[in-house]
């Protein structure tokens, strides 16, 4: 677990140190850390998201409570008691004991899955679906005029416990470089291949035909919570890259993924009272 400070709010994410790291500097929490673009870009999108609230920050922000929040990412397991959630999804593979809040104060999660999953241990979930990661081509306008320029015909952005596997695969990128890099790369692509959650979530964001691949790591249920949270409940997943490339050529690869959801209510659903002066902490159920 990571924390970003936003203006004064703890946004909680996840950018662990690499398993090369000596246990001594481990321990001290020093050394280099993974840097998974689709985890770390979870404090900028937050950033961004609080700038879209300018008018509103010009007259009435203040200095905010030490409340955390937890966006982009499936770490709800990182989460406590009290903790604010915007988007987050649940981890398929994190075990039950790991999730120690009792009460959480939630806006929105990234699907359904996530929704019912928290409904099951009592606490309140409105019907509030998306990844933050969604708004990104509204929140970095600088992405979307790069998308205009397309400079990579495939680009194949794998989860980055794929990439030992894929890293010598023509069109291939680490996903574990920086975010805005990464980011960068993808925008500019025809095509986009990814076993990497956030590698489909950006992709179908700027409107690029994207074939999700399965993961060799990953278990399918945070790729079916996404899918699922936009409207979707049959999503074909290719097992190898050359399936993947099958399903780029197919005709329904290129229909707009997201016609069915709506970004307004997770945009809505920003949780801007964390910074506005004089607002108490919504009740959590």
């Amino acid at each position: 677990m990571t924390i970003h400070n936003v203006q004064g709010v703890k946004v909680v994410h996840w950018n662990p140190l690499r398993g090369t790291t000596p246990r001594p500097l481990r321990a001290l929490g020093i050394g280099d850390r993974v840097e998974n673009f689709g985890d770390v870009m979870g404090p900028a999108v937050v950033e961004r998201s609080l700038d879209a609230h300018a008018p509103v920050r010009s007259r009435t922000l203040r200095r905010p409570r030490t409340r955390r929040l937890l966006s982009i990412g499936s770490i709800m397991h990182m989460a406590r008691t009290g903790d604010v959630i915007w988007g987050t999804g649940v981890n398929g593979k994190v075990a039950e004991s790991a999730y120690r809040f009792a009460q959480l104060d939630v806006r929105a999660v990234r699907g359904p899955l996530t929704r019912q999953w928290l409904l099951a241990r009592n606490i309140n979930v409105p019907e509030v679906y998306g990844d933050p990661a969604l708004l990104t081509p509204a929140l970095f306008p600088e992405f979307a005029a790069l998308a205009q320029e397309k400079r990579h015909h495939l680009t194949i952005v794998p989860n980055f416990h794929d990439y030992q596997l894929l890293g010598q695969t023509a069109g291939v990128i680490d996903p574990r470089g920086e975010f805005r890099d990464v980011i960068s790369h993808i925008v500019q692509s025809e095509q986009v291949i990814a076993s990497s959650l956030h590698g489909v979530i950006l992709a179908e964001a700027f409107g690029i035909p994207v074939a999700a691949m399965k993961s060799s790591t990953e278990p399918s249920f945070k790729y079916l919570d996404y899918f699922e949270g936009t409207g979707r409940t049959e999503v074909p997943v290719a097992e190898t890259v050359e399936d993947a490339k099958k399903l780029l050529a197919s005709r329904h690869i290129h229909e707009n993924p997201l016609a069915a959801w709506v970004p307004k209510p997770l945009q809505q659903a920003f949780p801007i009272d964390l910074w506005r002066s004089g607002a108490e902490p919504r009740s959590a159920v």
